[in-house]
């Protein structure tokens, strides 16, 4: 059985250390076989902020990968956030949006976040060629396992408080689920959901985490513990008591 942690939205700089604490202490126990952080690693991409979440990633000693969020791209400095948007993740490189490849699952990473929207910069977008990567890398991936895509925004809505309105998001699922992918992580929302849809002609399983900051909505602090036994996958919402 291969066990991944689902994490979202810590927020490094409003995150909540209580929480933060009691997820790292997990970790150390359990030693999942790795962690998926579905982006908002940070709340302003200040550099202090990409620095302790750099520290933290790094202290979990797991394979991890790691999507960009809407509040890790510049917020006030318009000329890096349209031409130098990732400066800060300079230590991180290796893995953002990196591929997952386990005995038995494969996380493949989708961006959803845009520099420059005419509307509110932090709902989602999906581009042609973030779509485009995506399927490749779920066309690519063996079949004989789970391929699950991970990204920030929920491609549709979830029934959530909060919305992600992601452009381009619902033919972006019809297409993931057609080449191939069982589910779709993501966080963004801060309260955790699970829900089967029909998209593309195949049912697909949409995930999304809470959060570990302290910009909590409906729901505690959380994570989600995902368990995959050969094509059978469960979600554990691990709420802080």
């Amino acid at each position: 059985m291969i066990r991944l942690f689902h994490v979202s939205d810590v927020h490094f700089g409003r995150e909540d250390r209580a929480a933060v604490a009691w997820f790292d202490a997990a970790v150390h126990a359990e030693r999942p076989d790795a962690i998926v952080m579905t982006g908002d690693l940070t709340m302003r991409a200040r550099s202090a902020e990409f620095a302790a979440a750099t520290a933290w990633l790094e202290a979990l000693k797991r394979p991890v990968t790691v999507e960009v969020g809407n509040h890790d791209l510049p917020a006030f400095n318009l000329f890096a956030r349209l031409f130098r948007p990732y400066r800060r993740f300079t230590r991180l490189e290796a893995v953002i949006e990196k591929e997952l490849d386990l005995p038995g699952v494969t996380i493949v990473p989708m961006k959803t976040t845009a520099r420059f929207q005419l509307r509110n910069w932090s709902k989602g977008s999906v581009s042609d060629r973030s779509l485009r990567k995506a399927v490749s890398g779920v066309e690519a991936a063996d079949k004989g396992g789970l391929v699950i895509v991970a990204c920030h925004h929920p491609l549709i809505e979830a029934g959530t408080q909060a919305t992600a309105r992601t452009h381009n998001g619902r033919p972006a699922l019809a297409a993931l689920a057609q080449a191939g992918a069982d589910a779709v992580l993501s966080g963004h929302v801060h309260d955790p959901f699970d829900r089967v849809v029909e998209e593309g002609g195949r049912p697909v399983r949409m995930i999304g985490a809470g959060t570990l900051s302290s910009r909590v909505r409906e729901s505690r602090p959380s994570f989600n513990e995902l368990r995959i036994d050969g094509r059978d996958l469960e979600v554990i919402v691990r709420t802080m008591p």
